[in-house]
């Protein structure tokens, strides 16, 4: 699937979340994913939630394992592992881009790293396992 593809699938599949997220780009080896920063992802002193940085870091790692797979609606995360190192820049979208770094008949592991946009250093790493259901 390619980012028109996911952003498509994501708003008939998901429209609770697809107006905070978007599909940048989705190439055979990395997935780029946006969330579109509003009030409702900040928390008290102007910064971008934690559980805000992990959506963005679990859609991205979603839609790019989709991205290779197809619209497995029912794939799902098994593990995450997520480091916080720096405090999103105020005012400022989240990118996040992602890797497959396996993916198997069952299982698919990704990574992410998040960064504010227009930054190069990432504020957030994310490591995931991803089950995908039998055919």
């Amino acid at each position: 699937m390619d980012a028109k593809a996911l952003n498509e699938f994501l708003a008939r599949d998901f429209p609770q979340v697809a107006g905070s997220y978007r599909v940048e780009a989705a190439e055979p080896d990395r997935l780029i994913a946006r969330l579109i920063v509003s009030d409702a992802h900040l928390r008290p002193g102007g910064t971008v939630s934690g559980p805000s940085i992990f959506a963005l870091a679990d859609l991205a790692i979603y839609c790019a394992i989709l991205s290779r797979i197809g619209p497995v609606a029912l794939a799902v995360t098994t593990s995450a592992n997520m480091d916080f190192m720096r405090k999103p820049a105020a005012g400022r979208d989240l990118l996040a881009e992602c890797r497959l770094l396996k993916l198997g008949r069952v299982l698919a592991v990704a990574d992410a790293l998040i960064f504010s946009e227009g930054s190069d250093e990432p504020v957030a790493r994310c490591a995931m396992t991803y089950s995908i259901p039998p055919k």
